[in-house]
């Protein structure tokens, strides 16, 4: 039966919403009324056929970048130690895993078309582990603690147990390069969470339903890893 979208069905006040929420980019905008409706309509979501693509990273360009275990580390927007490069662009890859993951984390597949999708893969799934420990914070509070909790725990590469990507990272060829990407995946798990925590909580400091409600979601079909005692 075809799915069929109507003001009627969503309500006005929503559907006015969903128009002045757009974004200056058409596929962002797409990507952002995707999310909504999803928000609105679970069963919209409910097969993969919904949505035309997965959203690709659009850093495929990785020449003269640093790599490890087969991973561009690609630079940030960041002032946060680590071995990624300060970015010069408006975009860096964490903005588009932020923008994309509440259409990509329905996805059970991901087709892998640079070096660049793998971090992309990473990200979102980072993201899907950090919402889940914000699921039960009910202010920005709560919701930093788990966060930093969160960048407490111990970060596996390629090859250790806990690593939820085997196969798609290369394995380290020594503890020179592990602890490069290590590193390197700790700077920008800490980045990420703090971009998260603005978009996760409204200034007012209470839970965003439009993001928290994503916690549920199982990207790829992994089970999130509970909270390290």
């Amino acid at each position: 039966m075809a799915f069929r979208l109507s003001t009627k069905s969503i309500g006005t006040n929503c559907f006015s919403n969903l128009i002045q929420e757009r974004t200056e980019q058409p596929t962002k905008m797409l990507h952002h009324l995707t999310s909504k409706l999803i928000c609105h309509f679970p069963s919209f979501a409910a097969n993969e056929k919904t949505f035309a693509r997965v959203y690709h990273s659009s850093f495929v360009n990785d020449e003269g970048i640093t790599k490890a275990c087969g991973c561009p580390l690609l630079p940030l927007k960041s002032h946060i130690k680590g071995p990624a490069p300060i970015s010069d662009q408006d975009t860096d890859i964490v903005d588009e895993a932020i923008t994309f993951f509440r259409a990509n984390v329905f996805f059970r597949n991901f087709d892998i078309k640079s070096s660049a999708d793998k971090l992309l893969i990473y990200l979102t799934f980072y993201i899907n582990v950090a919402l889940k420990r914000l699921e039960g914070c009910r202010t920005l509070a709560g919701g930093t603690k788990a966060i930093i909790n969160l960048g407490l725990e111990n970060v596996p590469v390629p090859g250790e147990a806990g690593f939820p990507f085997a196969g798609l990272f290369a394995l380290p060829q020594s503890h020179k390069e592990a602890e490069l990407f290590r590193n390197y995946l700790k700077q920008i798990r800490e980045e990420t969470s703090g971009r998260l925590l603005s978009v996760a909580y409204r200034p007012n400091g209470t839970p965003n339903k439009w993001w928290i409600a994503f916690a549920k979601r199982k990207f790829m079909n992994i089970i999130v890893p509970p909270t390290e005692k």
